[in-house]
């Protein structure tokens, strides 16, 4: 699981947990995630799940009150429990999501990590993937995600978008990543305004 280190004490310091929807060697996806990364403005960090493919099939006979889940279960739960938001970066398999992707969702749903969290999309996909941005929108609906509406984007020609040092070399789809992270951001910091206000 990815240290997530001491937060500042100056500028609220937000942690951005970045799920690929990919398991690929040299994936797109997660290739657009580290370039997130390099991206992420002062005061963010976005760090790069990176176990999804250790995660153990559902099982409802595992996730039931007061079980102890399988070891790469626990782990993911912490570490989008330790994020202030999310971003995911998806291909389109099928006109959905990857099963992987769907699979560590479904045994989070019951312990609730992404509750009132700020979501942010990135849907790596040649046909724009709005099969995928469906088909996930209605998953992080019923796990009560907040999917602000400025943070969901499509990149067409995904692995022409990032180089081998992990630049984005397109400045318009920069910008948009950027906006992303900075929305995100402000979600997180307001969400941490308010808990300490009531």
């Amino acid at each position: 699981m990815p240290n997530f280190g001491q937060r500042f004490n100056k500028v609220f310091a937000v942690i951005i947990a970045a799920i690929s929807g990919s398991l690929r060697a040299g994936s797109s996806n997660n290739a657009l995630l580290r370039a997130a990364a390099k991206l992420a403005p002062e005061g963010v960090r976005v760090l790069l799940e990176e176990d999804l493919g250790k995660i153990p099939h559902f099982n409802p006979d595992l996730d039931f009150e007061g079980a102890q889940p399988p070891a790469p279960v626990a782990t993911f739960r912490a570490f989008l429990s330790g994020a202030d938001a999310v971003l995911i970066c998806t291909p389109e398999y099928a006109h959905g999501v990857p099963g992987s992707l769907k699979n560590a969702f479904d045994w989070i749903v019951s312990s609730g990590e992404l509750r009132g969290k700020a979501v942010g999309l990135i849907l790596a996909s040649p046909g724009g993937g709005e099969w995928a941005r469906s088909s996930l929108t209605a998953t992080l609906e019923v796990m009560e995600a907040r999917l602000l509406p400025d943070t969901s984007i499509s990149v067409r020609h995904a692995r022409k978008a990032v180089d081998d040092e992990g630049n984005v070399l397109d400045d318009v789809l920069a910008e948009k990543i950027r906006s992303i992270l900075v929305r995100l951001a402000e979600a997180a910091r307001s969400d941490s305004e308010q808990s300490e206000v009531s």
